[in-house]
């Protein structure tokens, strides 16, 4: 008698890539209560629009030693010599749109912070403070998140469009979209 293999089933577009693999396994979805975490994934899901995660994945700790491991404070100081050296950088998108949104939104974040309020908070506040549970198809964009894009872009933020915003709910684990036979549906 042939011994049943143990198969793990993730979602299927994580299935490809042994990065993509890793990303899925250990961190989409799971619920981040941490502000600074949220705004780097936020600053990183704005960097991927109109491009594959997978590209990201790939450059991520090239982002990161650039824009100072997401420090805002950092981040928020840096000027135009620096926008200047990042566009010369191969190893980030050289977007000069995508690295001062990236810039504003540290100000933004640390303009938050200086008046008493707490990202995390603000995030987790307008999603009732727990992770919502798909059992639905997967849609591009929601009521929730053209709310939080709404939201962050009358405080100045950029390349926080709607779908933009789902794919970092999902991404921080603001929403469950694990599909229903995955491994780490119930997990997170």
């Amino acid at each position: 008698m042939a011994k049943t293999k143990n198969v793990i089933h993730r979602c299927s577009w994580a299935d490809n890539d042994p990065l993509m693999r890793t990303y899925h396994d250990e961190e989409w979805g799971v619920p981040e209560r941490d502000g600074r975490v949220l705004w780097e994934a936020l600053m990183l899901d704005g960097f991927q629009a109109g491009l594959s995660w997978l590209t990201i994945l790939r450059k991520r700790e090239a982002f990161r030693k650039a824009f100072h491991n997401f420090d805002p404070k950092k981040v928020a100081r840096m000027g135009e010599a620096d926008i200047e050296r990042l566009l010369q950088n191969e190893g980030i998108i050289r977007s000069r749109a995508k690295i001062e949104a990236t810039i504003n939104g540290a100000k933004i974040y640390v303009a938050m912070a200086n008046a008493g309020e707490d990202f995390s908070q603000y995030i987790w506040g307008m999603a009732g403070n727990k992770s919502i549970q798909n059992h639905g198809p997967v849609p591009a964009k929601t009521p929730l998140s053209e709310e939080i894009s709404a939201s962050l872009k009358k405080r100045g933020f950029k390349f926080v469009g709607p779908v933009i915003v789902y794919a970092w709910m999902q991404a921080v684990g603001i929403v469950n979209d694990h599909s229903p036979d995955c491994f780490r549906r119930k997990v997170v």
